[in-house]
């Protein structure tokens, strides 16, 4: 069962996408900011992670590049709703920084779910090397 780590302050969005997830099949784990987010990746790694961009304590372009540097092949969906610029400024700047998906919130959930099913493909099933789709 492919696990998914979902970053966000905000826990009503937190949870949502948690139920979202494990509602497909997925186990879900939440942390509430980047630095939660690290420190849960050390302790048992997800195979996605889908983070939010505006956020107290470490934010999400921060919390990108750090899951870069020390998970270089890690699967990353960046979400955002906006703040002092418009949405789409973050999330460009997510994408460059290296989210394989981005999206705006209110996130339809059919895309969210299709994204990381696709995403949770592209890496299925590596075993000594080979790689088995």
């Amino acid at each position: 069962m492919a696990r998914i780590l979902v970053v966000d302050d905000d826990e009503q969005i937190r949870t949502m996408l948690r139920m979202t997830l494990e509602g497909a099949g997925y186990e879900a784990d939440e942390a509430c900011d980047g630095r939660a987010a690290v420190r849960k990746q050390r302790e048992n790694p997800a195979d996605l992670v889908i983070t939010d961009l505006i956020m107290p304590e470490k934010e999400g372009l921060e919390t990108i590049m750090d899951f870069r540097k020390e998970w270089p092949g890690a699967k990353i969906i960046a979400i955002s709703g906006g703040g002092r610029s418009v949405p789409g400024d973050y999330l460009l700047h997510a994408k460059h920084l290296g989210a394989a998906r981005v999206f705006r919130k209110p996130i339809e959930r059919s895309e969210l779910l299709g994204a990381v099913r696709e995403l949770l493909a592209e890496g299925a099933c590596l075993t000594k090397g080979r790689r088995f789709e």
